[in-house]
C-alpha cells in the first residue's frame, strides 16, 4: 500500500491538548532565540562586559539553530528545503518501524522477561483480590450466563446435526475405539471407581423388588410345570424371592463377596480382551458400526443434545437458579483458596508464566510484526506529525538546551580568550 492509499491515523481525544502544549514549547524555544538575536544585534562590536553579552548571544544562536535544524529534521525538511538527511521519519519510517519490531522482540518478548514480570506481579494474588471484590463474582457469573445462555440459544438444530452427520459419526466409525474402552476401563477398575455404580445398582435393584416382590413371584409360578399344586408352586415361589433378596443384599453390605469379585473379574477380563483379543475387539467394532448406522443414531444425538441445551440455558437464565448460585460459590471459594493456599497461588502464578512463555517463545516474532505492518499502512507524513505530536513537546527543550547551553559555552570561551 502507497501512502497516498494509507489510511489516515485516528484522531485521539487529547490532541488538541498535546497540540497546544507542542506549540507553547515551540514559541518559548523560538523566543530564546529572538532573545539571543536581540542581545546580539544591540551589543555587536561593543567591548567590555557588553562582549561577554555579545559572545554568549552568538553562541546561543549558534545551538538554538543547530538543534533547531536537528529536531526539525526528524519530522520534515527544514525551510522545506531537501537537504540530505533530513525528513528521517517520513523516508524512514518502515525502517525505523522494523528496527523498532527487533528491539521489542529482542529484549521485551523474551521468556525470562515475560516470567520475572508475571513472578512480579503475582496473578494469583490479584485474581484473588479482584474474585474477592463484594459482588465481582455475581457480576461475572451474570454476564457469563447470559453471554454462554444466548450463544446456546443460536446454535441450530440442522447445524449440530450437519457436524454429527458429517464429522462425528464417520470419524468415529473410521477410529477404533475399543482399545481406547478397554483402557479406559482398566484405568478404572484400577482406582475402584466402578464400585460406587455397583452399589447404586444393587440399592435400586433391591429397593425395587422389596416393592414389588409379586412380580418375581408371578413369574416363577408362570414357569412352574402345570401338574405342580398350586401350594407348592406358592411356597417355592416366596422361598426363591426371599432367597434372591438375602442373596442380593449380602452382595450390597459385603464390599468382599464371591459375586463382586467374580464381577470384577470379569470386567478385568473383558478390558484386557478389548484391547488385546481380536475376536473380542472384533465383536466391539461390530456393535459399534451397527449402532452409528442406526438410522436413528443422529436423531437420537440431537434430540440428547437439544434437550441438554435447552436445560442448560433455563439453568443459566435462572438468576437465583442453583446452577448460577453454585457456580458464584465455587468462584468464591476459589477467591479463598488463591489467598489462603500458597502452594495453589505459586501453581497458578507458574502456570501463567508458563501460558506466558510458550506465547512468546512461539508466537513472539509474529506479535512482534504488528509493529512493522501497522507502519506500513500508515501515511509518511502524516506519521511524522503524530509522532511530533506526541514527543515533539520534549524535543523543544534540546533546542532550549542548546540555546542555553550555547550560550554558556560561548561565554566561556570568550572569557577563555580574554584571560588569554
Amino acid at each position: 500500500m502507497t501512502d497516498a492509499m494509507a489510511p489516515a491515523l485516528g484522531v485521539l481525544g487529547d490532541d488538541q491538548e498535546r497540540r497546544a502544549g507542542l506549540r507553547r514549547m515551540r514559541t518559548l524555544a523560538t523566543s530564546l532565540l529572538a532573545v539571543a538575536a536581540v542581545v546580539f544585534a544591540l551589543t555587536h562590536g561593543r567591548d567590555g562586559l557588553w562582549g561577554y553579552a555579545n559572545a554568549a548571544s552568538e553562541a546561543a544562536m549558534v545551538g538554538a539553530i543547530a538543534d533547531w535544524f536537528a529536531v526539525t529534521a526528524l519530522f520534515r525538511h527544514p525551510l522545506r528545503l531537501p537537504i540530505p538527511h533530513t525528513a528521517l521519519i517520513p523516508r524512514k519510517k518502515d525502517q525505523l518501524a522494523a528496527s523498532l519490531q527487533d528491539f521489542v522482540a529482542e529484549n521485551f518478548l523474551r521468556e525470562d522477561v515475560i516470567r520475572e514480570r508475571i513472578a512480579t506481579a503475582q496473578p494469583a494474588e490479584r485474581a484473588a483480590r479482584w474474585i474477592m471484590t463484594p459482588g465481582r463474582a455475581h457480576r461475572v457469573v451474570d454476564e457469563a450466563s447470559r453471554v454462554t445462555s444466548d450463544l446456546l440459544g443460536r446454535v441450530k438444530e440442522d447445524d449440530v446435526r450437519a457436524v454429527l452427520t458429517e464429522m462425528v459419526i464417520p470419524r468415529m466409525a473410521e477410529e477404533p475405539l475399543s482399545p481406547a474402552i478397554g483402557q479406559l476401563l482398566t484405568e478404572v477398575l484400577d482406582e475402584g471407581a466402578h464400585h460406587g455404580l455397583v452399589d447404586l445398582g444393587l440399592d435400586e435393584l433391591t429397593g425395587w423388588l422389596r416393592e414389588h416382590p409379586e412380580r418375581i413371584t408371578d413369574l416363577i409360578r408362570q414357569r412352574a410345570p402345570d401338574w405342580s399344586p398350586r401350594w407348592a408352586t406358592n411356597l417355592v415361589s416366596e422361598r426363591l424371592f426371599r432367597e434372591a433378596m438375602q442373596w442380593l443384599e449380602d452382595i450390597r453390605d459385603d464390599p468382599r463377596h464371591d459375586a463382586r469379585r467374580t464381577l470384577d473379574q470379569w470386567l478385568v477380563e473383558l478390558a484386557d480382551d478389548l484391547q488385546h483379543d481380536p475376536d473380542t475387539m472384533a465383536r466391539a467394532e461390530r456393535l459399534k458400526e451397527r449402532l452409528l448406522t442406526q438410522p436413528k443414531a443422529a436423531d437420537t444425538a440431537v434430540r440428547l443434545w437439544d434437550s441438554f441445551r435447552r436445560g442448560l440455558i433455563d439453568a443459566l437464565r435462572a438468576e437465583d437458579g442453583l446452577l448460577r448460585r453454585r457456580i458464584v460459590e465455587e468462584i468464591e471459594r476459589l477467591g479463598e483458596r488463591l489467598q489462603s493456599d500458597p502452594a495453589l497461588a505459586d501453581r497458578v502464578d507458574r502456570a501463567a508464566g508458563d501460558a506466558a512463555a510458550y506465547v512468546v517463545n512461539h508466537y513472539g516474532a509474529e506479535i512482534a510484526t504488528v509493529i512493522s505492518s501497522t507502519v506500513e499502512r500508515w501515511d509518511g507524513d502524516e506519521t511524522a506529525e503524530r509522532i511530533e505530536l506526541f514527543v515533539g513537546r520534549d524535543l523543544q527543550f534540546i533546542r532550549i538546551n542548546g540555546t542555553v547551553v550555547g550560550g554558556l559555552a560561548g561565554l566561556v570561551i570568550h572569557a577563555a580568550s580574554q584571560l588569554l
